[in-house]
């Protein structure tokens, strides 16, 4: 395995997963928790009942959606076991363990059938997915048709007066605040995996080339993340 995948897989979230939640407070100063609110209001529309959030983590998301509206169930997916193992107790103390399931797996292979879900969502995961457009594919394919697939991720600010501020953050104070909390050099590929990631124009291009339609994006703090959303086509728009 190289260096690349090691610093973006399970692995390396095993390693993190006592601190995650903090880094993730830490590093976005706060803003990460309204990111995921707008996630879920994407994800939750026409009455979505059954939910698939893949790259779960420790749940945060799962517990948005599930806190959304009392008759949305959620299964949070994740490659993760340590990471899983964050999840529980903050379900538990939410009260929703009844409706959240968790469960270890690929994104890019996912082990659910067919058209189960009714809307399904990943946060700040597609970019350490070493195959994204298969990651869309498997996402759309457990997916009803109509139902939506929705995007969050990190970016590099590009725009406004704010920008090279924010480009400074990411740059030069995550890696050096994520390594320090984290206590694992490792987390410095945060950055660099940020950088790489496509444009928006360019990720909701690859969204569309995997088949989704009615494709858009949100900027969202400036341009530090963006939201992007899809549907699943129905047979007459396919």
């Amino acid at each position: 395995m190289s260096s690349t995948q090691a610093n973006g897989s399970g692995a390396m979230f095993d390693r993190i997963a006592s601190r995650y939640d903090l880094l993730n407070r830490v590093l976005s100063l706060g803003l990460d928790q309204g990111w995921r609110r707008a996630l879920v209001e994407a994800v939750t529309g026409d009455g979505a009942r059954r939910i698939l959030d893949v790259a779960t983590g420790t749940g945060d998301v799962a517990i948005e959606l599930a806190k959304h509206r009392s008759d949305i169930s959620v299964v949070g997916l994740d490659p993760s076991l340590a990471m899983l193992d964050e999840a529980p107790p903050k379900i538990d103390a939410a009260g929703l363990s009844s409706r959240i399931e968790l469960v270890e797996g690929d994104g890019c292979a996912l082990p659910f059938a067919d058209d189960d879900f009714d809307g399904a969502c990943i946060a700040f995961g597609i970019r350490n997915v070493p195959d994204r457009p298969a990651c869309l594919r498997e996402m759309m394919r457990v997916t009803r048709p109509g139902g939506v697939v929705a995007v969050l991720e990190l970016a590099e600010p590009s725009e406004g007066w704010l920008a090279p501020f924010a480009r400074l953050h990411v740059r030069h104070v995550v890696p050096r605040i994520g390594a320090w909390i984290s206590g694992d050099a490792e987390y410095r590929y945060l950055q660099s995996s940020i950088a790489a990631f496509p444009s928006p124009d360019d990720f909701a291009a690859i969204m569309r080339d995997a088949g989704l339609v009615s494709v858009g994006f949100e900027r969202m703090s400036f341009g530090a993340a963006h939201l992007y959303v899809g549907t699943v086509p129905t047979p007459i728009q396919a």
